[in-house]
């Protein structure tokens, strides 16, 4: 069976960089009053000619949004249950080599920490941990998703990648949703950022989106870590290639992408290319353009300001008060961050910011288990 990676192999970066760079005013012109993206023209709306046409394309981006969806934009929260990882990464707070604390929550800490989400509103749960096989692997989550699922509307995961037939059980365990970044789709930076463990093996992260549309996962978010390579323009068309290869294959699966930037962390790397906030604003609203179905979401990783002012444009869905670290809502422990978030307002001041720009926050949208996705067990 053919894979994203069977793609992959047939764009050239370098080019691809080229024909980014060398797109011209009329160019990104063309692509504003089109009806549909062709990739051609998403390589416009990436370029540097676009920048000068930010206005007229976030006011599209904008149109396409509240069609779409409304004036709804949903929360979530990211919930770690570990920090243990058996890779070595040069930009990740958790990689092995780094001399930090180390926890695994158990059964009484995962009780803990969902009170003190639920307190809050929070229906929607990110579940997040390093990539340990052997110590938060399938039998971990085995143990934890039932009891988890019985609390919250929503389960999404940020683990490592896993085999089609254990996103299969995960789902029946009632998994909604997997987000899973491939960092960066340039192959030799990819190896210079990884070092050790199964994490090394750039092929089996490609293809993880194409193992969870065979199992039937509702949701699958992608997304490129900003900055990690030389060209974040040709990084973002990766993951519009890799949505448009999904959307045709797995066209039972919703999708959603995310715009992590570098951000601090212990034993952390400069960025290789930076992305500044109004580009970061033409590639969101680029995306929305390319496919104004598909959720786009932005973090706590961003300043309270810059969210406030981009999510009316084109996001729909977000985090906030995000704890990185394990245990990090019942009794909060810094030390042991994956990263430093940039936005750590209260949810309740998020939605209100929100609500006065007309908005609406929402803390539960679906029930999966009601028919949308996977059953309840």
């Amino acid at each position: 069976m053919k894979t994203f990676s069977d793609r992959w192999r047939q764009l050239d970066w370098d080019d691809i960089r080229l024909r980014i760079n060398g797109k011209t005013a009329a160019d990104v012109e063309r692509a504003l009053n089109v009806s549909q993206l062709t990739r051609d023209d998403m390589m416009a709306l990436l370029s540097p000619a676009a920048s000068e046409y930010l206005e007229p394309l976030a006011q599209r981006a904008q149109r396409l949004t509240r069609q779409r969806f409304g004036n709804v934009v949903s929360f979530y929260v990211p919930l770690y249950l570990s920090n243990l990882c058996a890779n070595d990464c040069t930009y990740c707070g958790f990689s092995m080599s780094n001399r930090i604390k180390r926890k695994t929550l158990d059964e009484a800490d995962i009780a803990r920490e969902s009170a003190a989400i639920r307190e809050m509103g929070f229906e929607h749960l990110l579940l997040v941990t390093g990539e340990h096989q052997a110590k938060v692997g399938m039998d971990y989550f085995r143990r934890h998703l039932p009891a988890l699922r019985e609390q919250f509307s929503s389960l999404q995961m940020e683990v490592q990648p896993l085999a089609e037939a254990e996103y299969a059980e995960l789902k029946q365990l009632g998994l909604d949703g997997v987000m899973v970044y491939q960092e960066t789709y340039h192959e030799a930076t990819y190896a210079r950022h990884h070092l050790k463990g199964k994490k090394q093996d750039f092929f089996w992260r490609l293809e993880t989106p194409d193992r969870l549309g065979c199992a039937g996962i509702d949701k699958i978010g992608l997304g490129a870590l900003i900055g990690l390579s030389d060209s974040w323009r040709v990084d973002c068309y990766m993951v519009a290639e890799h949505l448009l290869w999904l959307q045709q294959h797995y066209w039972q699966s919703r999708y959603s992408v995310s715009f992590p930037r570098l951000r601090p962390c212990t034993g952390g790397i400069e960025p290789a290319s930076i992305m500044d906030e109004r580009q970061l604003v033409q590639t969101i609203c680029a995306f929305r353009l390319l496919a104004p179905e598909i959720e786009l979401s932005l973090s706590t990783r961003e300043s309270p300001w810059f969210r406030d002012r981009v999510i009316p444009l084109a996001i729909n869905n977000v985090s906030a008060f995000s704890k990185t670290q394990p245990g990090g809502y019942a009794d909060n422990h810094p030390e042991l961050e994956q990263f430093s978030p940039h936005d750590d307002r209260r949810p309740e001041a998020v939605a209100a910011a929100l609500t006065a720009q007309g908005l609406q926050p929402v803390w539960k949208d679906w029930d999966s288990y009601l028919g949308r996705a996977s059953q309840r067990p």
